[in-house]
């Protein structure tokens, strides 16, 4: 998941081991260097207009570094909130032993698969914000920074005005965010006691919570209903739930925007056909494998270039166009985070293709058979 900028913090309540920030959150409108946003996934998220409000969990933390004695703690945040990670630090420190020292973590970092590994191995106690567990690990603290704001009346507008109505086909799949898991089970008794039937399912071993879905993984949504209700901001996750589950329709329910619509896929589709036509005569290809702990596809990667005399295998953390350039190659497969090839892919110098579109790609399947690329091992 992605956090989208974050401006302005003052603490809500004062107590000494529990503190609660208000974050105001701006407009954020981002636009592709060539003006258009057609096809580019990192675009279709909304404008922010409400204020959130972020548990940080400090009392959890303090009391992670007192059992382990710890004097080196380590912090991550998502990208969006690592502006935050200065004021956090600051509280810990007023209610935390004086010899413990914070460390900030500068690494990328866009979801529970992408821990700041070479920190985390350096610290007593390392603290990841914004994500659930991938994995359960002793050596790591998550704070999820549960959202407060209010599901119920995006939920009603949703089924006035997407979601078709119960006496017409009750069956309606729930599914939602890490922000928004703790009124989870609320919002099904909401749907229930309006007369629906909800289907929801744990999903796979990525996935921590029931009914939870993340960029890469939609495995929840693999339920017995037609249409799926999605509570959360933006589009980014709903579009991807679309493009995984086509023969679903999606209703997104958006209560940090206040906003309503139905998840589309066309326009990513278009994308990928015209990214594996670009492909098709690619002589030399470029398989990367991506070093991050919970993104490597070993097997694949090692499979594709077994099997192409002309494939070369190229590792990285951070897989970027800049870092790719130098490389003299007609086409690269991505076997890591799926989303920076459906959601990146125009920004390339080359042609940037999943597993999948590689077999089409190279003759091996139909393009016709082409689909969302989805990952589904833990780290």
């Amino acid at each position: 998941m992605t956090f989208t900028n974050v401006v302005n913090i003052t603490n809500v309540s004062d107590g000494t081991r529990s503190r609660t920030r208000r974050l105001t959150v701006l407009p954020h409108n981002s636009v592709h260097m060539s003006g258009s946003t057609e096809g580019d996934l990192t675009k279709t998220g909304m404008a922010l207009k409400h204020d959130r409000e972020w548990d940080y969990e400090l009392d959890r933390i303090v009391e992670a570094i007192e059992e382990r004695d710890a004097s080196k703690v380590g912090l991550q945040f998502p990208e969006g909130l690592k502006r935050r990670g200065p004021k956090v630090a600051d509280d810990l420190r007023e209610v935390a032993p004086d010899d413990v020292t914070f460390m900030l973590s500068g690494q990328p970092c866009y979801g529970a698969c992408d821990l700041d590994t070479y920190l985390m191995r350096r610290t007593d106690v390392f603290v990841h914000f914004g994500h659930t567990p991938m994995k359960e690990s002793d050596s790591i603290v998550y704070v999820p920074l549960f959202s407060n704001v209010d599901p119920f009346p995006i939920m009603e507008d949703a089924l006035a005005e997407e979601l078709t109505a119960p006496e017409e086909d009750a069956d309606v799949g729930l599914v939602t965010t890490a922000q928004h898991m703790n009124r989870f089970e609320e919002m099904t008794d909401w749907l229930e006691e309006r007369g629906y039937e909800v289907h929801t399912r744990r999903g796979d071993d990525r996935l921590t919570k029931e009914g939870q879905v993340l960029g890469c993984n939609y495995a929840s949504a693999d339920i017995d209903a037609e249409q799926v209700l999605y509570v959360g901001g933006g589009k980014f996750h709903p579009v991807g739930l679309a493009m995984e589950h086509p023969d679903k329709r999606v209703v997104i329910a958006d209560p940090v925007n206040n906003a309503v619509s139905v998840a589309e896929h066309d326009q990513f589709l278009k994308q990928r056909y015209a990214s594996v036509h670009k492909a098709m005569g690619a002589e030399k290809w470029g398989v990367i494998f991506c070093t991050k702990i919970g993104q490597g596809r070993w097997e694949t990667a090692q499979e594709i270039v077994e099997n192409n005399e002309n494939a070369y295998l190229i590792t990285m953390d951070e897989v970027t166009p800049d870092r790719l350039r130098n490389f003299d190659m007609d086409a690269f497969v991505n076997t890591g985070c799926p989303r920076i090839t459906t959601d990146d892919g125009p920004r390339f110098h080359k042609p940037m293709l999943t597993p999948g579109e590689y077999e089409a790609a190279i003759g091996e399947k139909p393009l016709d058979s082409i689909e969302f690329d989805t990952f589904h091992d833990t780290w």
